[in-house]
């Protein structure tokens, strides 16, 4: 069983050997495909005996699939260029090999970003002929025995490309109308460039029509920081509300109620929010783009200034200090720290 890692880059002469050090010896072969780097990187490609160009044409899902059609492998295995596959993976790889033995189609592995976790298509089956899709953010639609397996990939790019993404949306949006996933990045595109009205527009017109449940929770927190920068705290609501009808609630978005609930200064109905965040279930195996902190650390945080704007000093010192055993460094608990000490707040003061 032989597995072949396909990678497409352009101008990743300051990641690429990372990544390809990272994952050394864990494929049988190495296709490393060149889209127009005017840089070292197809001399570090070369070095691996493995690229090749492709004439870029304003769509990823093209690229990939050139590299896929030249691997001989008998699973397609892709990582970008800034990604990493830590040191501890790398000693799951013999249980890997033992799983693709049992040929499934496709092997869904969890994707770090950001400090973000959701699961993505990792290992596809040669033989079931999957296919890119998706000029941009592009993906491939799974279908047949797909598996997972905690094979967890890191991605450490620093560069946002939001420009870049916006220049391909608008030409592909000139050629044909789009729709649904396509139609969601988009809006999503849009409101990380900060124009929020045309991201309004587009984000509304996804949710008006057919997408993927996730997509559709995903596009109400983003319509709502939209309406946040343009119409306030108060209208941003709705479109979290909204997105309970999609699905089981998502903690990042009860925490994003209970934040507009408490700048709107109505602290009691924040409160809620949080705790009820704190109870959400991890939704990264479904493709969400959660932090797991939005179950623990970021509510707790709301929690203490809730707290002590209603009041309750001791509750506020209580979440502040289970802050403090979750992430004893993080800037906010920090500053928590000194101002419960100007207030002479302290473990022995409040018990």
């Amino acid at each position: 069983m032989k597995i072949s890692l396909c990678m497409i880059v352009k101008n990743e002469e300051k990641t690429l050997a990372r990544c390809l050090e990272s994952a050394g010896g864990l494929a049988d072969e190495i296709i490393v495909v060149d889209t127009g780097s005017d840089d070292g990187t197809p001399a570090i490609a070369a070095q691996c005996g493995a690229v090749h160009s492709f004439a870029w044409t304003d769509d990823f899902a093209a690229a990939r699939n050139y590299a896929f059609s030249l691997a001989s492998g008998d699973y397609l295995f892709w990582l970008d260029a800034d990604d990493v596959l830590p040191p501890s993976e790398r000693e799951k790889f013999p249980a890997l090999r033992a799983l693709l033995e049992e040929a499934p189609d496709a092997v869904l592995c969890p994707y770090e970003v950001g400090g973000a976790v959701f699961y993505r298509e990792r290992f596809l089956r040669r033989a079931a002929n999957f296919s890119w899709r998706g000029r941009v953010h592009e993906c491939i639609e799974v279908r047949g025995n797909v598996v997972r397996f905690d094979l967890r990939i890191s991605h450490r790019g620093e560069a946002l490309h939001t420009a870049r993404n916006l220049q391909i949306y608008r030409k592909w949006a000139e050629e044909e109308p789009l729709a649904g996933r396509d139609l969601f990045y988009f809006g999503r595109e849009l409101s990380d460039g900060g124009e929020y009205k045309e991201a309004e527009a587009v984000l509304t017109r996804f949710l008006q029509g057919g997408g993927w449940y996730v997509n559709k929770i995903e596009a109400c927190k983003t319509l709502s920081l939209c309406l946040l920068k343009t119409r306030g705290a108060a209208a941003s609501l709705a479109p979290l509300y909204r997105s309970l009808e999609y699905g089981a609630p998502r903690a990042s978005v009860l925490c994003e109620i209970a934040a507009r609930l408490s700048s709107l200064a109505r602290p009691r109905e924040a409160v809620f929010w949080y705790r009820a965040a704190m109870l959400c279930e991890d939704h990264a195996a479904e493709g969400d783009f959660e932090l797991p902190a939005c179950r623990d650390l970021i509510p707790l945080l709301g929690l203490v200034v809730c707290h002590w704007a209603l009041g309750e000093r001791e509750e506020a010192f209580s979440c502040h200090k289970k802050t403090e055993a979750i992430a004893p460094r993080h800037p906010s608990v920090l500053y928590n720290k000194n101002f419960f000490a100007a207030q002479h707040i302290s473990d022995s003061a409040s018990s």
